[in-house]
């Protein structure tokens, strides 16, 4: 099943980024596959809704910023850069971004939470471990 969730989660940030900005960039792909692959595991945790939103958004950010730091900074891709933003990061990410992150980290766990509706228990028993 997680090899679903990453087909689909690679594919959903590759198209908000072209709706976004006009274009992408195949790492985003693998970024956006494994965020949303993370935000299922997230999402199954034992607290509030806003808590696992928060802790997605930090989560993704912070995979963001790595990212961000081999791809632009250490691989010279220059894929983005939010250093004209204020209180950026290095370039790599940004107040307003972090905001963006907020409804679609609620909305990839909700997504992630109506898959596993339709997965059948014995997968999800094998996807916790």
């Amino acid at each position: 099943m997680y090899i679903l969730r990453f087909l689909l989660g690679g594919s959903l940030y590759c198209l908000i980024e072209i709706l976004w900005r006009g274009h992408t960039h195949s790492s985003m792909f693998l970024l956006g596959g494994g965020c949303f692959c993370l935000l299922a595991h997230i999402g199954r945790l034992p607290c509030s809704f806003a808590r696992r939103v928060l802790l997605a958004t930090g989560a993704v950010t912070a995979a963001e910023f790595l990212s961000g730091l081999l791809l632009n900074r250490v691989l010279k891709l220059g894929i983005w850069d939010y250093s004209g933003q204020p209180l950026n990061l290095l370039g790599q990410i940004c107040p307003l971004f972090i905001l963006l992150w907020v409804p679609l980290c609620a909305a990839g766990i909700l997504l992630n939470g109506l898959l596993d509706r339709f997965t059948p228990p014995s997968a999800r028993r094998r996807a916790a471990l």
